[in-house]
């Protein structure tokens, strides 16, 4: 009974070989797993380290020196460009300029009766042209005080955030004395580095997605805007800069961001399954099936992926590759196909 059930079982084993005996008429095919080779959208990616830096930064600094009468925010604030952010004690620049002012207009009195004179040739072209010099001087004198006056009054020369006053309400200042930090962060910058050996795929324009720690589910995207034409000589990596919008102020210049810079992205890429791949020495193959022959064919491997590797020459989009029992096969070799492959799937991306 025993030798009966096991003359069954290699029947029903040998059945499917048969049948593709009998049906190729020739050599016996090998059974083999194929499936269709994948069109779906592939990107090249690096990963790199950067940090986030101010749209526009500096210190609010007094060109001048004199009392501080007003500060006008509060730390922290968002003001808008040209507001006021500081009033110097305007009094002696006033005064300054109500002399200067006297002076221009007695000078340039004395000079409308000298050139009345010289029209009436009561005096020489030298005594016009000293008393036009000395209106200019006046003139003069009365812009820079002017000038002095309005540096009274400091603005903020962009829309930001205020940050920390280093001084306080009647204090001296002296010229460059620091004031307050002011800030943009409606947009930051993101600074960082990449190996030299991908300039040749680096553009402006290109899109990244930048991580921090402070929100670590949440991704901010960007877009390179500047690349720096030298490379470092000590790490051999050139700097690029991208801009991250920032329209709820989460980010703040001085973070540390994890960012994926995305170099090139193919739409229609051609994958298929890792364990397709026959290795021989340096090169790649793989096997497919054509008119129920296995064809061995070089293939070039391109970006990969988990259970996946993109095949960026060899194949078409309507391949069907042997993904089991390449062991058993070779170059045009009969093969039976175990199942039906699917249809060749596009998959947008």
């Amino acid at each position: 009974m025993r030798n009966i059930l096991q003359a069954a079982l290699l029947a029903l084993l040998l059945l499917p070989v048969d049948a593709a005996m009998a049906q190729q008429g020739g050599p016996m095919a090998m059974p083999v797993k194929a499936e269709s080779v994948i069109q779906d959208a592939v990107t090249t990616e690096i990963t790199a380290l950067g940090t986030l830096r101010s749209e526009e930064a500096v210190m609010i600094r007094p060109e001048i020196v004199g009392r501080i009468q007003t500060l006008h925010f509060q730390e922290g604030q968002l003001v808008a460009r040209d507001a006021p952010l500081v009033t110097l004690d305007q009094a002696e620049y006033r005064a300054n300029l109500a002399g200067s002012t006297a002076d221009m207009e007695m000078t340039r009195i004395s000079y409308e009766r000298i050139q009345e004179l010289y029209g009436k040739q009561l005096t020489s072209r030298q005594n016009l042209d000293e008393a036009k010099a000395k209106l200019d001087a006046a003139r003069a004198r009365q812009v820079l005080d002017q000038v002095r006056l309005d540096k009274t009054v400091i603005h903020a020369p962009f829309a930001g955030v205020v940050g920390l006053r280093q001084v306080s309400p009647g204090a001296y200042v002296d010229k460059g004395n620091d004031i307050v930090g002011l800030g943009s962060i409606g947009s930051l910058k993101l600074d960082f580095r990449i190996p030299e050996m991908f300039i040749p795929k680096i553009k402006v324009g290109q899109i990244l997605q930048a991580r921090v720690d402070a929100y670590p589910d949440k991704i901010f995207e960007g877009t390179v805007y500047v690349i720096d034409p030298a490379v470092d000589e000590e790490t051999r990596t050139v700097l690029l800069r991208a801009r991250l919008p920032n329209p709820e102020n989460q980010l703040r210049p001085g973070m540390f961001a994890r960012l994926k810079l995305t170099l090139e992205r193919r739409p229609n890429a051609i994958l298929v399954p890792e364990q397709a791949i026959v290795p021989m020495g340096e090169k790649n193959f793989v096997f497919r099936v054509v008119d129920g022959k296995a064809a061995l064919t070089p293939v070039t491997l391109g970006q990969r992926r988990p259970g996946q590797v993109e095949i960026s020459a060899g194949l078409a989009a309507t391949d069907i590759v042997v993904t089991d029992g390449q062991l058993k096969i070779f170059d045009g070799s009969p093969v039976m196909v175990l199942g039906q492959p699917a249809k060749n799937p596009t998959q947008g991306g």
